[in-house]
């Protein structure tokens, strides 16, 4: 692998990944509230060369939330839409949920972001792993992992055939005898399926790249299978190399039984940075952040990004004692939890929540733009991923020194783009145009 060039997208949080980065950044506190906020961090990623930027989603509120982090959970569409107007190439990357949406209506929403930025869109597919979201919905109960799972992977089928419902030649333009498009050239979905019932051409031409770059994220066993089916760029992985080498390697094997060419899947792991000029300023700074962290957040971050209600649970009890022992774990972080809560099983929620990070951000490298650059090559070259997905511990000022530090260094040893090459996020990724058959 080594001399090929690395992928980076830009993860975008207000004021940064880590919890405590709005009580270090000297910006407005309501600054996250604004187009600016994400205009700056849309523009800096761009400047880097960068693959995209990529826009994460809670469809629905966790309380506990609004005392220790700004809440600016706005529609990814809506703001990747604003920002196809202010740059030009970087890619737009949005979550959405195969849980609480409709497939025809997402497979619009994205489609036309996909037109509207000249066919830079992704879509991150998630199952939405909270049970708070069931009630914002509707919905008198959370599916059960597998069932989500099953449905998520009906659901891309049929965003895949809403966007295929026109041929790419479909659009003709023939004054002279009055035909804008060819309707024989459409194709209705007529998916009937366990789940979805879904008949409705699209009420617009294919998009610029044909379908938008699919995205996923899941590390359990169900999620390793959708995202070989279906995935395009996973941002998920393991924190060891050893371990991140397995993994993507597994997640290629699973691509190719499933018909696919494994070379069209890029691994991109999450990884939360915090550098410095040197060792000991990147130490200080991510020292500082820790220091502002809240243990109540902890415990609640660590239920919250498992699937599990934080208000259910007393952080002073053993965990162990509080789970439900026939309930199947709702997420992979969950499991990891309860692992580590049957491996000591008088520690309490406080305790364990230290131990077992939440969120995706599993990594999170401290140093210099010099070895970040060294890490990367190093992960490269060993076949455990293809780039990153940067986490910048406090935005904007992480990302502005990964593109005015660390790009220089990757470009120096071959590892970077000088220059877009490409205008469409699958030419930035190096991923083919799908067929309109």
């Amino acid at each position: 692998m080594s001399g090929e060039a690395l992928h980076f997208n830009a993860f975008v949080w207000p004021n940064g990944y880590h919890e405590s980065a709005w009580r270090v950044v000297p910006d407005e506190v309501r600054g996250v509230l604004g187009l600016p906020y994400y205009a700056d961090i849309a523009t800096t990623a761009e400047r880097g060369l960068m693959d995209a930027v990529f826009l994460a989603d809670n469809l629905a509120i966790a309380e506990y939330r609004v005392t220790h982090l700004p809440q600016t959970q706005f529609d990814p569409v809506a703001v990747l839409s604003a920002l196809a107007g202010l740059t030009s190439r970087i890619g737009l990357i949005g979550t959405g949920s195969t849980t609480y949406s409709p497939p025809w209506e997402l497979a619009r929403r994205f489609a036309t972001l996909d037109h509207l930025s000249a066919g830079r869109a992704g879509w991150n597919v998630v199952t939405t792993v909270t049970p708070l979201a069931a009630a914002a919905f509707g919905a008198s109960s959370h599916p059960a992992p597998e069932e989500r799972y099953r449905r998520a992977d009906e659901f891309v089928r049929v965003v895949q055939r809403v966007w295929d419902s026109w041929a790419d030649d479909a659009v003709v333009g023939d004054r002279e005898r009055g035909v804008w498009a060819e309707r024989a050239a459409l194709r209705d979905p007529a998916f009937h399926g366990e789940f979805f019932d879904v008949a409705g051409i699209q009420p617009f031409p294919r998009s610029p790249q044909g379908r938008p770059v699919l995205v996923q994220a899941g590390q359990s066993g169900p999620g390793v299978a959708l995202a070989a089916r279906h995935a395009e760029v996973v941002f998920s992985g393991p924190p060891s190399l050893t371990a991140a080498v397995e993994f993507r390697s597994n997640l290629r094997a699973q691509a190719v039984a499933a018909g696919r060419d494994p070379g069209q899947l890029l691994v991109l792991p999450a990884l939360m940075i915090t550098l410095g000029s040197t060792e000991a300023e990147a130490r200080g700074r991510a020292e500082r952040l820790e220091e502002l962290a809240s243990p109540e957040f902890r415990w609640q971050n660590a239920l919250y990004t498992a699937g599990l209600d934080p208000d259910g649970f007393d952080p002073d009890r053993p965990l162990l004692s509080q789970l439900d022992p026939d309930a199947p774990p709702p997420s992979s972080r969950a499991e990891k939890l309860i692992a580590e809560a049957h491996r000591r099983p008088q520690a309490s929620l406080s305790e364990i929540a230290q131990q077992v990070s939440g969120g995706a951000g599993q990594m999170h490298f401290v140093g210099t733009p010099e070895q970040l650059a060294d890490l990367a090559i190093e992960w490269q070259d060993a076949g455990a991923a293809d780039g990153f997905t940067v986490m910048g511990s406090t935005l904007p000022y992480e990302l502005r020194t990964f593109v005015d530090e660390v790009v220089p260094i990757l470009q120096q040893r071959g590892r970077y783009r000088e220059a877009y090459t490409g205008t469409t996020l699958r030419e930035h990724l190096g991923l083919a145009r799908p067929s309109d058959v």
